[in-house]
């Protein structure tokens, strides 16, 4: 897919993928039989998960993240395992279904989605799409009766992400945002030496992050949101957030000169910005779809602390004013995942809730304000 996609034509590649989905779970089923006895092991297998207290978590959309990290992550958990998939995607469908032991009762495609709601083998929903389309899937689980896992950022607009809340708590359902920084360690380093004022009150910060190329939906507005700052901007925004423990009071912002305007088009290519917290404390951030930058820094009165590299899945380093962090590589996906997987269990809060990830796209939208305007924008 090339960034001439919009919504409705990728909605509709969701909606009859490869002009099949319409045959329903049966319709999938037959055409991906496989002998009668396999997939009966398949059903004992997801059975013993089920008999050992695990969550089953069905994954929406089987892009590159969910591939590369979220099933690979699913293997290492404690407490929740890979029960099910939701794919437009025949040959993913059958790929994943002999590489996972995945029955086929527990394959979906967008048109039966919601007969979800029917399989006891599926307690969470992770929504694992394009940025446009997480509010209708969040919804749609929450309906099923299913707690829900939205990937980063929750929606395009706040008007969207306070009804992706609502219809959870209508159904008494969980709802967590995949932030999967807060179950890292260096991360939680930074969020406690910065909130305890370790090294004393914060002065100043620096939060970039970039990467040297991007494709697909991402390029297409009406998808995405947004360019870079929606992908991978919102990581300085949550850094900012969590290294200080405070909420921005306003926000500046400029839009970088375009370098390729042909494959940029309908998003920016890169665009700096600053975020004012309480106790003149100012964040300087930059994101970018053309420059590698991966930046967590905090300034404060008794000395400084930083991570570099701070987001990436793995080999983030930090070091302190006083010595480098020595803390073990994990895996993040699968912390976070086994968090939410206890958090259900347990009756309690996640850390990672969908008022966090409102608050960061009420924040996502005040940049792109004051980046349109020129002007100090405020955030109420």
């Amino acid at each position: 897919m090339n960034n001439s996609y919009n919504r409705r034509r990728f909605l509709g590649k969701l909606t009859f993928g490869l002009g099949i989905t319409a045959l329903g779970t049966s319709g999938i089923s037959s055409l991906f039989a496989c002998s009668g006895s396999t997939n009966e092991k398949r059903t004992q297998q997801a059975g013993e998960q089920k008999a050992q207290d695990k969550l089953g978590i069905a994954l929406v959309g089987l892009g590159q993240y969910s591939e590369g990290e979220l099933a690979p992550a699913l293997q290492e958990t404690q407490h929740c395992y890979l029960a099910g998939i939701v794919t437009g995607t025949p040959d993913k469908a059958d790929k994943w279904k002999k590489k996972y032991n995945i029955p086929d009762k527990n394959i979906y495609n967008y048109q039966n989605f919601d007969t979800i709601k029917d399989n006891p083998d599926i307690d969470v929903v992770y929504v694992v799409l394009p940025n446009a389309l997480h509010a209708e899937y969040t919804i749609r689980a929450a309906k099923a009766g299913k707690h829900v896992i939205c990937e980063k950022p929750m929606a395009i607009t706040v008007e969207e992400c306070d009804r992706m809340i609502a219809a959870c708590k209508e159904v008494g359902k969980m709802l967590s945002i995949g932030y999967r920084l807060h179950f890292e360690p260096h991360n939680k380093e930074m969020m406690r030496l910065g909130q305890e004022k370790v090294f004393g009150a914060i002065k100043k910060l620096r939060a970039d992050n970039g990467t040297g190329s991007t494709e697909g939906w991402r390029l297409d507005k009406e998808l995405a949101g947004g360019g870079p700052l929606m992908e991978v901007g919102i990581y300085c925004v949550q850094g900012v957030r969590y290294t200080t423990g405070m909420e921005p009071i306003a926000v500046r912002a400029k839009e970088m000169p375009k370098t390729k305007p042909e494959l940029f088009k309908e998003v920016e290519e890169a665009l700096s910005w600053q975020m004012e917290f309480p106790g003149n404390i100012i964040a300087e951030c930059k994101t970018s779809y053309s420059e590698d930058m991966n930046l967590l820094r905090a300034d404060a009165e008794k000395g400084w602390f930083e991570l570099s590299p701070a987001y990436p899945y793995s080999g983030i380093k930090g070091e302190t004013s006083k010595g480098k962090m020595e803390f073990e590589q994990v895996n993040q996906q699968a912390r976070q995942m086994d968090d939410f997987a206890k958090a259900v269990k347990e009756n309690r809060a996640t850390p990672v809730p969908g008022e966090m990830g409102r608050q960061d796209v009420k924040i996502l939208q005040a940049i792109y304000q004051a980046m349109r305007t020129g002007q100090r924008v405020e955030i109420s």
